[in-house]
């Protein structure tokens, strides 16, 4: 996506871990100037020692639209403006609505997941549009497509993502600038091993990494990884609502955060 010669510059959010590690991995075996961005300055300090190209660590939360445009301005003023955007960043815990305690993890679920996307991507809009290219990436999830239970905060969230990447793609259509949106499935990493369910094709963090490089290389506006997935999501997505109801309502739930 360059179109300079130079390397790809790319800003990864939720960086300290799971895909947004394996992302940074996987850019950094091909020479890519890296901005990583996570909540845990430790876990980046140590992810940044592995690579031996151009790489800023930027240890904020996606909720801080301050630090962020403190971020884009520190990075596009060294690197300029970067090439890929991939808001990354996320969180998944049960919820319950009947629990009162449940409702600061909607709050936070929906903030970071939602508006930490649209706050991570709005200080590069500008730059992308005025140079006529670039690279939004957004990773959504299978889990927006219908309301799962024990998750609606993750799936709510999930579902707002990909309308909100789509409204986005429309809006930069014609300006040079690309918006994906990438939905995986089951991906092993910190955010699934307390999962108390079977989780069917689930696939590594490293593997689904590559696939989301190719997919944003490649510039398909939405995909579902892995392909298996892909074909179950359509299925629940025009199940008739009764037999839907029927089939998920004594499905594992995933755990509640324990105050």
């Amino acid at each position: 996506m360059a179109t300079t010669g130079l390397p790809l510059r790319i800003l990864v959010t939720g960086a300290s871990s799971g895909i947004g590690a394996a992302l940074a991995r996987h850019y950094a075996a091909v020479g890519a100037t890296l901005g990583l961005i996570a909540r845990r300055k430790p876990e980046l300090d140590r992810l940044a020692a592995e690579f031996a190209t151009p790489r800023e660590i930027y240890p904020l939360d996606v909720r801080d639209s301050a630090a962020l445009a403190a971020c884009a301005r520190h990075f596009t003023g060294k690197y300029g403006c970067p090439d890929i955007v991939i808001a990354n960043a996320g969180v998944s815990l049960g919820t319950l609505t009947e629990h009162a305690e449940d409702t600061a993890v909607f709050q936070d679920t929906l903030d970071i997941n939602v508006m930490g996307m649209v706050k991570v991507f709005q200080p590069f809009v500008g730059c992308m549009r005025q140079r006529g290219s670039g690279t939004l990436a957004g990773i959504a999830s299978v889990a927006g497509y219908r309301g799962l239970p024990g998750v609606a905060a993750y799936s709510a969230s999930k579902a707002a993502a990909i309308s909100y990447l789509e409204s986005l793609r429309v809006e930069l259509r014609a300006s040079g600038v690309r918006v994906i949106t990438i939905c995986p499935g089951y991906i092993a990493t910190p955010m699934t091993d307390n999962n108390p369910y079977p989780m069917p094709f689930l696939m590594s963090a490293q593997k689904a990494a590559a696939k989301m490089a190719a997919i944003i290389e490649r510039g398909k506006a939405f995909s579902v990884i892995p392909w298996q997935m892909a074909l179950v999501a359509r299925v629940l997505h025009v199940l008739p609502d009764g037999l839907y109801d029927r089939l998920l309502a004594n499905a594992p739930r995933k755990p509640r955060r324990l105050t």
